[in-house]
């Protein structure tokens, strides 16, 4: 009896809809027509009209800096989150910390965004970069401490006992023997909340004042009043930051992964 093709044929079928679109939108960033009904020419004047465009650089500079300042201080929380919910994660008080850090990222991003919008409006806090690099950390976090909880599932912590019972100090501790043993989770962490940051714009939107605008919602302006060309080519730029982003992200959590002696696992089989 030969096996049923119908799982392979909706595969490519759910490949070829999620897919296809990125690919039209980058092969209609070389073209030279103004609008996408036609072919003209292969040319790359999008991408050099896009070094003409000061407003989209002052978004792209607001966006860099939200997205470096948001990630270094999530890569802090997120590990500190992270050690805390794996050290001490029996305790009721643990267990609803985890329930905080796991929320944002199941809850709907409009809903988080209107209401850290309401939050401000609440505290009488003028919208601007500090209340978008606060909403961005907020969620940033959360990915940052699952990526790190999942490195430390792993963890001996008898290096830190052994450390201690040397003579090193707390701080020595972290920096010495913790920090580089979980290095490569708090990067992809890191790397992942960059990616996000970068790409967010429902929780910008909602967060973002006057001379704040970002490049997602720059783009979103420029949907509305129409330049498509230049939206193709910025677009096709956002998308190799971000898979170059995401490749780095996996490559670093899967170096990060403690490697298994094949001789001591014959020997573990091996005991009755």
């Amino acid at each position: 009896m030969k096996p049923s093709r119908f799982p392979l044929v909706v595969t490519w079928a759910v490949l070829i809809f999620f897919y296809l679109p990125i690919v039209v939108l980058v092969v209609q960033s070389f073209n030279s027509a103004r609008f996408g009904g036609g072919w003209e020419s292969t040319s790359l004047k999008w991408y050099r009209q896009l070094l003409k465009e000061p407003s989209i650089w002052d978004a792209l500079m607001n966006t860099l800096i939200i997205a470096t300042t948001a990630t270094a201080a999530s890569m802090v929380l997120g590990t500190s989150a992270a050690f805390a919910l794996h050290r001490y994660g029996k305790s009721l008080l643990q267990r609803l910390h985890f329930s905080l850090i796991y929320t944002p990222l199941v809850l709907p991003e409009i809903l988080m965004g209107l209401s850290m919008l309401l939050f401000f409006v609440a505290i009488n806090v003028e919208l601007g970069l500090g209340t978008i690099f606060v909403a961005h950390v907020t969620f940033c976090l959360s990915y940052v401490a699952m990526t790190v909880l999942a490195r430390l599932q792993d963890f001996d912590f008898s290096v830190i006992e052994a450390a201690q019972d040397l003579g090193a100090g707390w701080w020595t501790t972290l920096w010495k023997v913790l920090v580089p043993i979980l290095a490569p989770g708090i990067l992809a962490g890191g790397l992942l909340a960059f990616t996000l940051s970068i790409d967010d714009f429902v929780i910008s939107f909602f967060v973002a004042g006057p001379g704040s605008t970002t490049l997602p919602i720059k783009i979103y302006s420029m949907i509305k009043y129409g330049s498509p060309p230049l939206i193709n080519a910025l677009s096709t730029l956002l998308l190799l930051v971000t898979f170059a982003s995401v490749a780095a992200s996996q490559h670093l959590a899967r170096k990060g992964e403690p490697r298994r002696d094949p001789s001591r696992a014959r020997i573990t089989m091996a005991q009755p």
